[in-house]
């Protein structure tokens, strides 16, 4: 067991894209953990997906021992991501360390998420060490940049470190500055066990694996333990540390970072962010526990077939313990049958799990356009939340219908202000401060209703400020709004799977895009298929999917005409029964038709 003065636990934050996952990579080969031959691009990221998009989703950890003139240390590494989605998983790792690099592009200077990092980091009281990445690309301006970091965030930069991660140049001083300026955990090894669960995922092969991290006392292989908030008792099977691969361990102690298994078989018996402790003596100081994430996107998640639900349930089951903002429920529609309500941080959050649950559990899903949550208060004086635009209330029940609203801070150079707050005018935004730091750099904070910002404000924003701009949002109340529920019908019934909620102003030009996006999209039947958009009672919209037609006069070489008016009348009548019996179908592309923008229409 090492002692806690050699070890140093410490996070990277930084923007996406500033380079975490390089400047960890060079940290492995530096000190010797990956070999030449084993050495790859983003070798924490374990996950394909996070190979293929080029982001991090998911905080890895890493064992790395290094020496130096001083000693031997041990370095516990926890890689974050740096996309707003997923600033629960950076929280979740922050409360594991005593110290955070701050990683900030020398071209590109302070971004959205440097500041809600970092921010982060302060509120975990963590040990802060500025680091400039991309010295070696000719636009990097480290001067100015500086300056950005002591305006806008407030770290005091004269010691600030300059590196190359892609180049390797400084990263050395990186690891020196690790060990010489940020604390060695504190502990007690004698107290009683007191450790925390900070993620938590499914093996096949050996059930639950808990990554925790020792905050007093130790815990040995072979031992009993109890998770404090349920009071289950478990004995340790395997106990380990990645570094950067699963390495067994005999015993863990004050300050060190590792991984167990127990056989535990449900999902339940290692809820992330509690502590663990010993059943014969248990801590009176348990960790407070994580915030609850409360997810604010919804769409439904149907199996393609009736017989995968139970397969898609257990997969989402699995999904939700690895990741504990992600929430379902069952429900059930009319034109899909059993499925799940499923709840997201946001949109990238949602594509990442369907694309996971395809890939990693081969479900064959429907997914349904996604809805924020509203708050309706109903005439009784009650108050219900939906998150299904199906369920919202009809109009003489409710006495007021609120919508999320989102505080959004908004960084871009100077010539793109005008385009941006266009953008947020049309949003419905409410314009609350512009501040101007530096020559160029400008922050945009803005109060807009979150349903606005969920489906195309991200593209937007990044086409007009052609890519230079970021943002960060926090959900910051509910307000009242004049909203309305419009409805999809397919020849005439119904389809309770394309409702939106929109606001009355917009709900003409939502009801004319719907339709025609659906005419694309749903193919031609043998029967007529009419698709409309109704607002309440009132039709606003109506498009025509017209029918095959086989060509039954071809045979006619001339003759009286009634021969054929009798043929193409027998066929019409043949089309009006086939109308009353058939069913129209509706492939995936229809629903992931609500998801585009009107501006393709």
């Amino acid at each position: 067991m090492t002692r806690k003065e050699q070890i140093r636990n410490f996070s990277i934050i930084a923007h996406i894209d500033h380079g975490k996952s390089t400047l960890a990579d060079r940290i492995l080969e530096l000190t010797g953990l990956v070999s030449e031959r084993e050495r790859r691009e983003q070798y924490l990221d374990r996950m394909e997906l996070e190979r293929e998009r080029g982001i991090t989703i998911k905080a890895q950890t890493v064992r790395i021992p290094y020496k130096t003139s001083s000693g031997e240390y041990i370095l516990n590494l926890i890689d974050t991501p740096g996309h707003v989605d997923f600033s629960y998983e950076v929280s979740r790792s922050l409360a594991a360390c005593e110290g955070a690099l701050l990683v900030v592009d020398a071209t590109q200077g302070v971004e959205a998420q440097t500041l809600a990092n970092v921010f982060l980091a302060l509120d975990h009281d963590l040990v802060v060490v500025p680091v400039l990445n991309k010295i070696d690309l000719p636009s990097a301006d480290p001067i100015r940049v500086l300056e950005e970091i002591e305006d806008i965030i407030g770290l005091d930069c004269e010691n600030a470190l300059m590196v190359s991660a892609k180049t390797g140049e400084n990263v050395d001083k990186v690891l020196e500055r690790i060990v010489t300026d940020l604390p060695a955990p504190q502990g007690d090894e004698n107290a009683p066990l007191r450790a925390l669960i900070f993620d938590s995922w499914y093996d096949s092969y050996q059930g639950v694996v808990v990554l925790f991290r020792v905050l007093d006392g130790s815990l040995s292989l072979g031992e009993k333990f109890m998770v404090h908030s349920t009071k289950d008792v478990f004995e340790v099977t395997k106990l380990g540390v990645f570094s950067p691969d699963a390495k067994d361990i005999k015993r863990l102690g004050p300050g060190e970072v590792g991984f167990l298994c127990a056989s535990m078989k449900d999902l339940d018996d290692a809820p992330v962010g509690d502590t663990l402790t010993k059943p014969d003596r248990p801590t009176d100081k348990p960790f407070p526990g994580f915030k609850k994430i409360k997810p604010m996107v919804f769409c439904g998640l149907y199996p393609s077939e009736p017989a995968e639900y139970e397969p898609l349930k257990a997969a989402l089951e699995r999904l939700n313990l690895n990741d504990a903002a992600f929430t379902f429920d069952p429900e059930t529609s009319m034109a899909l049958g059993f499925g799940f309500r499923c709840g997201f941080l946001g949109l990238l959050h949602m594509e990442i799990i369907q694309e996971r649950l395809e890939r990693e559990f081969q479900a064959n899903l429907i997914a349904t356009a996604p809805s924020v949550v509203y708050q309706v208060e109903l005439l009784d004086g009650s108050t219900v939340f939906v998150d299904n635009p199906h369920k919202l209330p009809d109009t003489q029940e409710t006495a007021a219908v609120l919508e999320p609203f989102v505080r959004m801070e908004i960084h871009v150079p100077n010539e793109y202000v005008g385009a941006v707050l266009a953008l947020c005018e049309e949003k419905r935004g409410i314009q609350k401060n512009i501040a101007y730091h530096g020559v160029s750099r400008v922050i945009i904070t803005y109060e807009l209703p979150f349903s606005e910002v969920m489906y195309d404000f991200f593209n937007k924003l990044k086409s007009q400020t052609r890519g230079y701009a970021s943002l960060d949002y926090e959900v910051i109340d509910y307000r009242p709004a004049d909203l309305v529920k419009l409805d999809i019908l397919i020849n005439g019934d119904p389809v309770d799977a394309f409702s939106i909620i929109c606001h009355r102003d917009n709900a003409y030009r939502m009801g004319r895009s719907l339709a025609l996006r659906l005419k694309r999209a749903i193919p031609r039947q043998m029967f007529e298929v009419i698709i409309q958009a109704a607002h309440g009672r009132k039709i606003i919209a109506k498009e025509r999917v017209p029918p095959f037609r086989k060509n039954v006069i071809a045979k006619c070489y001339g003759g009286d005409i009634t021969r054929k008016r009798k043929l193409l009348e027998k066929q019409k009548e043949g089309k009006r029964r086939m109308k009353r019996m058939g069913n129209v179908e509706i492939p995936q592309e229809a629903f992931m038709a609500v998801l585009k923008t009107s501006e393709e229409d």
